[in-house]
């Protein structure tokens, strides 16, 4: 029997392992996000960005199929020449993996243990994280503490693939049932870019009377070439923002959302923005449809820099 590793063999096993590493973080950050929006904490803010699970399912539709077809794969080579079995790099990168996912699973029960003993609030948010860290640190320690040694007959392999089939396939249906489709998802972008901008021309404004001591009469005036500033318009319809100058200090800007932001009882739902910066309690929630934000100017905390 030929025990030499070959360079193929050799990038194989590396592979495998790269690939199980970045599946088993794409699934858990999946779980993870789909968590903190069903689960969320209180005033705790919840971006498009740290909700959308796009990156991670993405990842897992590659990655997954590929794990399996690799993993078969070695496998095929292990019944023609059993003694590959005994590659080192396969060892070391087996006893490597396990001893990671221990490491996780001690961690995982240690900081249950640490926060009921402390006496701190285990929300439901908390304990969900720590069951799917369980759950998955504990599937993988498993599976290859059965592959080291030398337990993964042919109906125990089908039970692992059936273990993870349901795992990923069920993460990334909850993910999209919790956080919406791809369509939603683009509609929420939209309606994060038109806060962003709408928050972008409101400090324009508050900087135009700053320099000016008076609002401007339409947002064309905010056009500056000099600092390059240009009013942005509806990223989805390439419409213009509305602006209404209501008084000396006073002014709405109005644009149209495709979701709720925040519903009724103030919860937190798909996409919660932070108050902007200055004066306090101006928030960028909003409805469906189309939404005026009524803001007042404070000269006290915007004066005037008249020359």
């Amino acid at each position: 029997m030929n025990t030499k590793i070959t360079a193929k063999d050799f990038f194989l096993h590396i592979a495998l392992i790269a690939i199980l590493y970045t599946g088993t973080v794409a699934l858990l950050n999946i779980l993870f996000r789909v968590i903190n929006v069903a689960f969320p904490q209180v005033n705790q803010y919840s971006y498009y960005d740290s909700t959308s699970i796009s990156l991670p399912v993405a990842t897992l539709i590659v990655v997954f199929p590929l794990f399996l077809f690799l993993t078969n794969f070695v496998r095929k080579g292990y019944a023609e020449d059993p003694s590959r079995k005994d590659y080192p790099v396969r060892k070391w990168l087996i006893y490597i993996t396990i001893f990671l996912a221990g490491g996780v699973l001690a961690g995982d029960l240690v900081t249950l243990i640490y926060y009921f003993l402390d006496g701190q609030e285990m929300t439901t948010a908390f304990l969900l994280k720590i069951l799917s860290v369980l759950v998955v640190a504990g599937c993988v320690f498993g599976y290859y503490m059965d592959d080291l040694r030398d337990r993964l007959t042919g109906s125990r392999r089908n039970i692992w693939r059936v273990v993870a089939v349901i795992l990923v396939v069920g993460s990334i249906v909850a993910g999209f049932s919790v956080l919406g489709t791809p369509q939603n998802q683009r509609m929420l972008r939209y309606d994060v870019q038109k806060v962003s901008d709408l928050q972008s021309i409101q400090w324009q404004i508050v900087n135009y009377w700053q320099q000016k001591g008076v609002l401007p009469a339409s947002l064309e005036d905010l056009q500056d070439p000099i600092s390059g500033f240009v009013v942005p318009v509806d990223p989805q319809t390439r419409d213009s923002y509305e602006y209404k100058k209501t008084g000396n200090l006073a002014f709405n800007l109005c644009a149209e959302f495709n979701k709720i932001s925040q519903d009724v009882s103030g919860s937190a739902t798909r996409v919660v923005y932070p108050e902007p910066m200055g004066k306090s309690g101006e928030s960028w929630q909003h409805e469906a449809g189309r939404q005026c934000f009524t803001r007042t100017i404070d000269p006290e905390l915007y004066p005037v820099r008249l020359k």
